[in-house]
C-alpha cells in the first residue's frame, strides 16, 4: 500500500501547476515576445539581407526569458547576449576540432554551459545556441567566427535592446537593477502561509519559483536566522561568564 501511494504522488508531480502570473502580466509578455522578435528579425534582415542566414530559432527561447520573466538573473543584458555569443564561439571552435557530430553536440553544450558559468552568464537559449551553431557548421562547413556575430551577436544585441525599451514603456525595471546595499532584515511577527504567497506572487511580474519552493526558502532562511541568533546568544553568556570569573 505504501510502494502504491509513493507511486502516486510521484506521478502527481508530472501534472501542470498553475504559474502564479497576473492576467495583465501574460498579456504584456505575450505581446513583448511578438514585438520583440519582429522588430530584431526586421532589423538582422535589414542589415544581413538575403545573403546570409539573418535570424535564428533560439532566439525564441531568448525572447520568453526576456518578456515574460525580465526579473530572472538568466534573461539580464549580459546573460542574453554573453551566454550566446560565447556559446556560438564555442560551437564553432568544436566544429573545427571535433568531427563526429553526435561527440561535438555533447562537448560544445557541456562547455558552453561550464563558460557561462565562469563567465556570469548563464542563459539557457545559450545551450540551443551551441547545438545549432555545431550542426549548422558541420552541415555548411563552416571555416570561420562569422556565425558567432552574425547572426548571434545581431540577433541578441537587437532583441535585448527592444526588450530594454518596451519593458521600461510597460512600467518594469529592466535591466533588473542591483541593489546598492544589502536590505535591512525582515522582521515578521506573523506566520506566512502558501496562499499568502500566491497572493504576493500574482502583484507583480512572473517569478520563476512556485509557492511552495518559496515557503520552503522563507522556512529554512528562518531556521538560520534563529541559529544565528542563538549562537550570538550562546557567545554573550559565554562572554559574560569569562568576565565573572
Amino acid at each position: 500500500m505504501t510502494i502504491s501511494i509513493k507511486i502516486i504522488s510521484f506521478l502527481k508531480r508530472f501534472w501542470p501547476r498553475p504559474v502564479a502570473v497576473a492576467p495583465r502580466q501574460v498579456l504584456v509578455s505575450s505581446i513583448g515576445a511578438g514585438v520583440g522578435l519582429l522588430f530584431a528579425s526586421l532589423f538582422s534582415h535589414w542589415a544581413l539581407g538575403e545573403v546570409n542566414l539573418w535570424f535564428i530559432a533560439p532566439m525564441g527561447a531568448s525572447a520568453v526569458l526576456l518578456f515574460a520573466a525580465p526579473n530572472s538573473p538568466l534573461a539580464q543584458p549580459w546573460s542574453v547576449i554573453g551566454g550566446n555569443f560565447i556559446s556560438a564561439l564555442t560551437g564553432l571552435t568544436v566544429v573545427h576540432a571535433v568531427q563526429q557530430p553526435a561527440l561535438a553536440v555533447a562537448l560544445a553544450a557541456g562547455l558552453s554551459v561550464a563558460l557561462m558559468f565562469k563567465l556570469r552568464c548563464l542563459h539557457p537559449p545559450g545551450g540551443a545556441i551551441a547545438l545549432t551553431t555545431v550542426l549548422s557548421g558541420h552541415a555548411a562547413g563552416m571555416s570561420g567566427y562569422h556565425f558567432a556575430f552574425a547572426p548571434v551577436l545581431l540577433n541578441s544585441v537587437s532583441l535585448t535592446f527592444v526588450a530594454i525599451l518596451f519593458n521600461n514603456l510597460c512600467g518594469r525595471r529592466y535591466p533588473h537593477p542591483q541593489a546598492s546595499a544589502p536590505p535591512a532584515p525582515v522582521h515578521m511577527e506573523v506566520a506566512i502561509s502558501r496562499q499568502d504567497l500566491h497572493e504576493a506572487l500574482m502583484k507583480g511580474e512572473y517569478l520563476d519559483i512556485d509557492e511552495e519552493d518559496l515557503q520552503a526558502v522563507l522556512q529554512q532562511a528562518e531556521e538560520i536566522a534563529l541559529a544565528r541568533q542563538a549562537g550570538k546568544s550562546f557567545a554573550r553568556q559565554a562572554l559574560a561568564a569569562g568576565k565573572g570569573r
